[in-house]
């Protein structure tokens, strides 16, 4: 019998279950710790002098947070060369995107984006009471011309996730440019990039042009871009990420988002990692080196592998995913299947250490082979 179906509001009834990563309970028969690789954290965690300022701020918990972050602001309004009135700092870009769209939707309204994209923006919209249209992919990506097509004048918000999850591919600045240019004035666009210290090397590296995002805040375009520090920075647990947009849209945002959103300790590590970019740069070019290791191997393999921008691989399994992350689960090894995603047969794994990729080829080709 269910008590509280008839209480709750429609659109949390309509959602479903929905769980952001597979259960880390060890199997009976494993005799060592489940390698996690289905969340696409870091694999070298925060740097020692986040940690040592995480430590210090400890001793402050009985405080509450400057409701304002403001010392980070600040520092990321430098970064950026922004005001510090276009950044707002949030508990991560998850709960960030709650708030985007609590305060641009409603009953009536609706979001776009793209099919096999980042599950939160499914999520956010419907818990605002709008609509979500999802355009389908193109060459596994983001086709932006679709997305365009989609809008209509109801349309309030358009999700970009670049790089996106969990396919692992880009759009580039050129294609950015030429979506702005066309996007009516009624739509406010978010640039997720929450993995674009990952993308900015593979860019350089690759001599692709990534992104102009930020210079679209500069020319006061309709975007919001976010960027987050639980991936290259290692503060996945912490939760801190940030919007930056226009001095106006922020100001509502801030309006929404919850008292006291961003914990002390949440502000003073992603304080120390900004300070130390030797440790988020080795993060970044072992993920480069090993992604096309392990990508090379899974080919050798006879699967395909999506060329990655990110701290993943997607990895096309000709099976029932499901089944091979269960099996492969049973081997001690937690990767995610990408059903929720609408895509049946394929998987997405967090590109881990040296050691733990080849821990997790040991099971693949057990599984599979």
């Amino acid at each position: 019998m269910r008590r509280f179906f008839d209480l709750v509001n429609a659109p949390v009834r309509a959602l479903g279950d929905y769980t952001s990563a597979m259960p880390v309970t060890q199997p009976a028969q494993a005799t060592a710790p489940l390698l996690k690789l289905n969340a696409n954290e870091s694999p070298y965690g925060p740097s020692p002098k986040t940690a040592a300022a995480m430590r210090t701020a400890l001793e402050n918990s009985h405080w509450y947070p400057d409701d304002q972050a403001a010392a980070l602001r600040n520092r990321l309004a430098d970064l950026h060369g922004m005001l510090p009135q276009q950044v707002l700092v949030g508990n991560g870009t998850t709960a960030l995107l709650g708030v985007i769209a609590r305060t641009l939707l409603s009953p009536g309204r609706n979001a776009v984006t793209s099919a096999c994209s980042f599950i939160s923006y499914s999520i956010v919209t419907r818990l605002a009471g709008a609509e979500l249209a999802e355009t389908p992919l193109r060459d596994g990506g983001y086709d932006l011309e679709a997305i365009l097509a989609a809008i209509n004048q109801d349309t309030r918000l358009v999700f970009i996730a670049n790089p996106n999850n969990p396919t692992g591919t880009l759009v580039d600045a050129p294609q950015v440019d030429r979506f702005l240019e066309s996007a009516p004035e009624h739509v406010v666009v978010v640039l997720d990039e929450a993995y674009c210290d990952y993308a900015q090397y593979f860019a350089a590296v690759r001599e692709a042009e990534y992104s102009r995002s930020l210079e679209y805040v500069r020319l006061d375009r309709k975007v919001v871009v976010l960027r987050t520090f639980s991936k290259a920075h290692g503060l996945a647990g912490v939760r801190v990420g940030y919007g930056v947009g226009s001095a106006e849209l922020m100001t509502y945002l801030a309006r929404v988002q919850d008292a006291f959103a961003v914990s002390s300790l949440a502000q003073a590590a992603a304080m120390a990692a900004l300070d130390d970019e030797a440790h988020t740069r080795f993060a970044v070019e072992n993920n480069a080196r090993l992604a096309v290791w392990l990508a090379a191997e899974i080919r050798n393999l006879g699967y395909e592998v999506k060329p990655t921008w990110a701290n993943f691989l997607c990895i096309d399994v000709r099976r029932d995913a499901r089944e091979v992350a269960r099996q492969l689960r049973s081997e001690g090894v937690l990767i995610r299947p990408l059903a929720a995603w609408g895509a049946p047969e394929s998987v997405r794994v967090t590109i881990g250490t040296a050691e733990q990729n080849q821990e997790f080829l040991r099971a693949f080709r057990k599984v599979l082979t």
